[in-house]
Order: structure tokens, then C-alpha cells, then sequence
């Protein structure tokens, strides 16, 4: 669910919060990137927007050697601390400065809404070896096929937002859209697409820290949805959707 304009630099302000609050990407994600073969031991890896590490450390945990870039100061300090392994660029995707073929795989997890893509993809082109891949995901928290008490109140604190600052663009389960954008430029072709359905039981704290890491809810707005989950009982089971888009690197940006 998409709400409001946002701020790229929230999640640094927040650097804390997002690290504890934000829940794992599900196991399934991961074994299939694993079943794809596009991620495998001693894989030269590049993630991109990579946060306090929810997609690195499993990353380094699959065996890859990693390298992250972000731009956020406080989140890429947390980041050092907790992988010291990780070789950590401090700078956004259009900025940094890749070798040419340095990379086996690039993920962009839960930031490529962030990315100019006319920029970064054709330097992502150019940073990943041939046969290399590209690796698109995020969660996405609320599943539209699974009506709960709690999402209908969230739905209600969206309902008071006024039209005018609701994010534009693709959805986060507009897959088809998503897919469209990623390849248009002829760079990266299709490889492999699913979304992985799955569940996590939160509290009203946790749901009031998750919520207040999303750069397009407000102060006010991460309270009622707390407050919701006091009314309902004290924790609810929340139903999410993780989309993945696996591409493959195109022989040339005109490849179709």
C-alpha cells in the first residue's frame, strides 16, 4: 500500500528502528534464488540500497563476497558494524563509480521505487560480468487477497489521506508494470518471476515501529495503526506478499 510523498533520506533519520523493525525477507526467496543458480558460493555480489542488511547478511550467509551501496551515513555505519566483511559504498546507485564486469549478481531490494532506472540500469549493465543477473524484490506489507480487521483500519487511515499526496507510479505487487520498466531499455531480459505469500505475528509495538519506518506515513498515522492492533487484541497475524523479478544481463542494450 502506497501512501503519501516521500523521503528517501527518512530511513537514515531512523537508522535504528529500521534495522530491528523491518522483518526478514522469507526463507522461500532465498532457496529460489538458490534454485535458480544465479546465487551461489563465492558469487561476486552488489546490493544496491542496501540498508542496515536485510538482504546482505543473508547474502553473506549464502556464501557471496559482497559489496553495498548506501547513501544513508547512519544506516551504512550500522551496516560496517554489524558485516564487517562487506565492503560498503557510501553514495547513491547513480553516483557510485562500478568497475566494468565486477559483479556475478546485483540486488536492488526494496529500493528500486527510489532508482532514476535511465541511469542506474545501463551502470548495472556495465558493472555485471557476462551471464550475470539482476535481482529485484521487495515486501510488500499488506496482501490484497487476504482481508483482515486490522489491514480494513489501515485501509481507513488511508481512506483520510488527501488524493494529492499519494505516490505515483507502479504498486508494489505491479509486477507486470515493474517488469516492463526493467527491460524496456533493452539491457536485462527476463528471466524469472513469483511472489512468495507468507505470515508474521506483530504487537502494537512492532507494528508502531514498522510503520514508522515508512517514509509516506506520519507520526499520527503510525499511532491509530498501533492503537488498531491494541483494539484487535494486542497483536495481529499479517498476511505479505514478497514479488521477485529475476533478469538475466542482455549481450547488448539493444537486446530485446
Amino acid at each position: 500500500m502506497s501512501l503519501g510523498m516521500t523521503d528517501p533520506m527518512h530511513f537514515d533519520k531512523r537508522a535504528e528502528v529500521y534495522e530491528r523493525a523491518r522483518p526478514p525477507y522469507p526463507d522461500v526467496l532465498w532457496e529460489r534464488l538458490g534454485e535458480l543458480g544465479v546465487l551461489r558460493p563465492r558469487m561476486r555480489v552488489l546490493d544496491v540500497g542496501a540498508g542496515a542488511g536485510l538482504a546482505t547478511a543473508p547474502l553473506v550467509a549464502a556464501g557471496a563476497d559482497v559489496t553495498a551501496i548506501e547513501p544513508g551515513h547512519a544506516l551504512a555505519e550500522r551496516l560496517r558494524a554489524r558485516l564487517p566483511e562487506v565492503d560498503v559504498l557510501v553514495t547513491t546507485a547513480e553516483d557510485a563509480d562500478l568497475p566494468d564486469a565486477a559483479f556475478d549478481l546485483v540486488v536492488i531490494a526494496t529500493t528500486v521505487h527510489w532508482l532514476d532506472l535511465d541511469v542506474v540500469l545501463p551502470a548495472l549493465h556495465r558493472a555485471i560480468a557476462p551471464g550475470g543477473h539482476l535481482a529485484v524484490w521487495r515486501n510488500a506489507f499488506g496482501d490484497p487477497e487476504v482481508r483482515t480487521p486490522f489491514r480494513d483500519r489501515v485501509q481507513e487511515i488511508a481512506d483520510r489521506r488527501d488524493p494529492a499526496t499519494v505516490r505515483t507510479g507502479p504498486g508494489e505487487l505491479d509486477t507486470e508494470e515493474w517488469l516492463r520498466r526493467l527491460t524496456r531499455s533493452g539491457h536485462f531480459t527476463e528471466n524469472h518471476t513469483a511472489h512468495f505469500r507468507w505470515t508474521i505475528d506483530l504487537d502494537a509495538d512492532q507494528i508502531h515501529d514498522l510503520f514508522s519506518t515508512f517514509s509516506d506515513w506520519h507520526e499520527a498515522e503510525v499511532d491509530a495503526a498501533a492503537q488498531a492492533v491494541r483494539d484487535l487484541g494486542g497483536s495481529v497475524t499479517e498476511h505479505y506478499v514478497t514479488p521477485l523479478i529475476v533478469l538475466d544481463r542482455a549481450p547488448d542494450p539493444t537486446a530485446a
